[in-house]
């Protein structure tokens, strides 16, 4: 059973978010607040146990971003997950939740299916990122005025396979195991294996950070 929280300063969202993941058999959500400060507080105490949190971005006190950020200053990735669910899918705040710690970053438009499997996806340690918020991340990279390439970032990248590359950019677009693998002719469990051994071979916690570590480096873009 995957223990969720949920975090959104509406109630009505929180209702409804609840409504959907209670009625999937491998979910359940254990508590749901309004604000970010609450939700480190139901983390520290550990009562009930959570394994990911579901993370709006504009929130009052401290937004989604900040709230990622001190959560994962004492909740690493192998603890707790965290996947932003937000309607500012298209906002420059997508990058800046990956590199707080966020496992994700979901439109709220997403359908209830697609959100459980992100769900699922995330807690067995993967990624979930929407096509519109890879969508920005390209964006923001392609109009940034400052060099793109990480130097020390790009260096990690030369020690993957042209195939893993392959997928890394396929992974960068938002497409999913079985779209890839469509694409590329191999099975979606081959595809998983290259994303896993980039995502060790690069560093990267999960899928998520995999694209923000591939745009930092230029390789989702030029390489």
């Amino acid at each position: 059973m995957i223990r969720i929280l949920i975090v959104d300063d509406q109630e009505m969202i929180r209702a409804g978010l609840r409504a959907i993941l209670d009625a999937q058999p491998d979910l359940e959500v254990v508590g749901d607040v309004g604000d970010g400060l609450r939700a480190q507080e139901i983390l520290a105490a550990d009562e009930p146990g959570v394994d990911v949190v579901l993370m709006d971005i504009r929130m009052p006190g401290i937004d989604g971003v900040e709230a990622t950020r001190r959560i994962r200053e004492r909740h690493d990735a192998s603890s707790v997950k965290i996947i932003v669910l937000t309607t500012f899918e298209h906002d420059e705040n997508v990058l800046a939740a990956l590199r707080a710690g966020a496992n994700g970053f979901l439109g709220k438009g997403v359908g209830p299916r697609e959100l459980a499997a992100a769900i699922a996806e995330v807690a067995e340690g993967g990624g979930a990122l929407s096509a519109a918020a890879a969508a920005a991340v390209i964006g923001r990279v392609a109009d940034s005025t400052a060099p793109v390439a990480d130097a020390a970032m790009a260096a990690r990248f030369e020690t993957l396979t042209p195939r893993e590359r392959e997928v890394v950019r396929a992974v960068a677009t938002g497409l999913s195991n079985e779209e890839i693998a469509a694409r590329t002719f191999v099975s979606p469990f081959t595809v998983k294996t290259h994303a896993t051994r980039a995502m060790a071979k690069v560093g990267a916690r999960d899928r998520a950070q995999l694209v923000a570590f591939a745009f930092l480096a230029g390789i989702a873009t030029n390489g």
